[in-house]
């Protein structure tokens, strides 16, 4: 279908509605441009029928056809009947939309006739419509190994109502062709928590994120000058939330050339500085927006 509190901790083993905050709406900027009430946060008894969190899966996608088959064929069959599928199409030339219209299944909404030209913007679209309880980012062209959303749906059922939570999940690395080339993420970039860590070496991968809808309130929309919405959404996490890396394997990421990723880090001193920069003003200017809103608490 078509249409247009601040705790961290780390497991080795493989959490979800928030209390109502008040909190700002803020521009790109980082400063406050109005004011509003949140809906009341929902149990997951008042979830959905049948007492199960919904899920919304957002993909980005831009002349994605080659692989995009193979992940929907591992996606779909983990999805529940009220789980959804958003998928933002960033003008793909060649049969993505097709592909994905063969598909024939309600659960898929797909947001096409987009000129962004932009991972981060494509993303944030998706993003924007999402309804579910819990919000998982999904790439193209990785394949998502069995029972991924079963674990992370049994993860927010345990961790309850609090503040939002966002999990990292571990996964392989695969290229092009399926073959492996490392059997770790976390072990390959030295993934795992910290602030300065991570706006120095980032390790929050959007492929291997799902975090609790909530925090879409305080990231969205996202400031125009952020390297990666990947980076802001994980970092934005620590400020205001939970966060967890669990050390299971849930994905194939498969690297290739027309990866949005880059996967090493290319001396570019004065763009490296400049980029760090920007992500530090706008997570500090978000931060101090809300702890300066009326009735905001972590």
């Amino acid at each position: 279908m078509v249409d247009k509190q601040n705790k961290i901790s780390v497991s080795d083993q493989g959490g979800n509605e928030v209390s109502g905050y008040r909190v700002p709406q803020v521009a790109a900027s980082g400063t406050a441009m109005r004011t509003s009430v949140r809906e009341p946060a929902r149990s997951p008894q008042d979830a959905v029928p049948g007492n199960r969190l919904k899920i919304s899966v957002c993909m980005a996608t831009r002349d994605g056809e080659r692989y995009l088959g193979e992940q929907l064929a591992t996606i779909l069959p983990q999805l529940g009947p009220d789980d959804e599928l958003i998928i933002s199409d960033d003008s793909s030339s060649d049969g993505t939309l097709a592909l994905i219209d063969q598909c024939r299944d309600p659960r898929i909404r797909v947001l096409a006739g987009n000129r962004f030209f932009s991972p981060i913007l494509n993303f944030e679209n998706a993003l924007g419509r999402a309804d579910g309880d819990i919000v998982v980012l999904a790439d193209q062209d990785d394949i998502w190994l069995e029972d991924k959303l079963a674990l992370i749906r049994e993860r927010f059922r345990r961790a309850g109502a609090g503040p939002p939570l966002l999990l990292v999940l571990d996964g392989e690395i695969i290229d092009g062709d399926g073959k492996l080339l490392a059997s770790g993420i976390f072990a390959h970039l030295g993934s795992g928590p910290g602030l300065l860590k991570n706006i120095y070496d980032n390790s929050y991968m959007g492929c291997c994120l799902a975090f609790s809808r909530q925090l879409l309130t305080f990231a969205l929309p996202f400031p125009r000058r952020i390297p990666m919405h990947d980076m802001w959404l994980g970092l934005l996490a620590e400020l205001v939330g939970r966060v967890e890396f669990v050390a299971v394997k849930t994905i194939r990421y498969r690297k290739h050339a027309a990866s949005a990723t880059p996967w090493t880090r290319r001396f570019l001193p004065w763009l490296q500085i400049k980029r760090r920069f920007w992500l530090s003003w706008y997570l500090a200017g978000r931060y101090l927006n809300l702890t300066r809103s009326a009735g905001w608490r972590r």
